[in-house]
């Protein structure tokens, strides 16, 4: 079933995600603070707005895809967002990585304008984004997402609705972001000590993936570290903010997470070195200079 679609934040993810909804025949008005995307997704055949709110205004689903908190909020409920353009009865989809409490806050304001909210962050990369295959974890009234779904299906392949609430959706993706985190340090290490010890770096990752050390991010990321060379992707800077979300929701709920607490420091170091626009699989570069050896070194 078609749809009509406003799509706010065609970066890296939201692009290819906006043409991959044009392929499956919704028609999509666009809109972004930059400019070269959106000539190239104009030229694809989606409608180039000049506002947020107009964007919105053309749509029965909209959907923003932004780098934080401050900006989802900025863009759904400030001077000329959402809440202006929106009519009463349209379904907002939010498919940021944001704290929780802002989706609820966001699905607040929304809701007393008759704006229905799903929250939808993702997972798979710009790989997923560009084939699409994203995994898209859902949070909200069951009823929204089942009308969400013929447009989630052109961007995604796991489509999975983890909870009736709002903000749901956003818990599963900080818990993603966690372990994701988690194995590209674990490769990151891996690799740097067989490099270093003369192993040839290619050959580790064909042993690696046919054992339980098999991974996405070792299938997708190793080969950045063979290289040397660490395009984003999703960069360090997004990912460390990812796991202030999750220090955020461990201490509001009382759980300790240790390991994920570790690697956000690890991350805050990249971050310090000025490596923050590298694509996060160059936290192996940390490890490298911890080493003192890099892993293209061996190759």
């Amino acid at each position: 079933m078609s749809r009509s679609v406003a799509f706010i934040g065609t970066g890296i993810m939201g692009k290819p995600m906006v043409l991959n909804l044009l392929k499956a025949g919704h028609s999509v008005a666009v809109h972004n603070r930059s400019k070269p995307p959106l000539e190239e997704l104009g030229e694809a055949g989606a409608v180039v707005c000049g506002s947020v709110a107009e964007a919105a205004s053309r749509a029965e689903v909209i959907i923003t895809c932004l780098p934080d908190s401050p900006d989802v909020e900025l863009v759904a409920l400030g001077e000329g967002g959402i809440i202006e353009g929106a009519s009463e009865g349209s379904l907002y989809i939010d498919m940021s990585t944001i704290a929780p409490n802002v989706s609820k806050k966001v699905a607040g304001f929304l809701g007393e304008k008759g704006v229905r909210m799903l929250d939808a962050p993702v997972s798979g990369g710009d790989v997923g984004a560009r084939e699409g295959t994203l995994s898209i974890m859902v949070g909200g009234a069951a009823a929204d997402f089942e009308d969400a779904l013929p447009v989630f299906q052109a961007m995604g392949k796991t489509i999975v609705h983890v909870g009736d609430n709002v903000g749901d959706g956003g818990y599963v993706k900080i818990a993603n972001q966690i372990m994701v985190g988690l194995h590209i340090a674990a490769m990151s290490e891996a690799l740097v000590l067989g490099s270093k010890a003369g192993v040839d770096p290619k050959k580790m990752i064909a042993a690696l993936s046919g054992g339980l050390a098999q991974s996405r991010v070792l299938e997708l990321r190793g080969p950045n570290l063979v290289k040397g060379e660490y395009p984003p992707g999703f960069r360090i800077r997004l990912h460390r903010k990812d796991l202030r979300l999750a220090m955020e929701a461990g201490a509001d709920l009382g759980v300790a997470i240790p390991a994920a607490g570790q690697l956000y420091q690890m991350f805050t170091a990249l971050l310090a070195a000025d490596r923050g626009e590298l694509d996060h699989s160059g936290f192996a570069t940390l490890i490298e200079d911890l080493a003192g050896h890099r892993v293209c070194d061996t190759d």
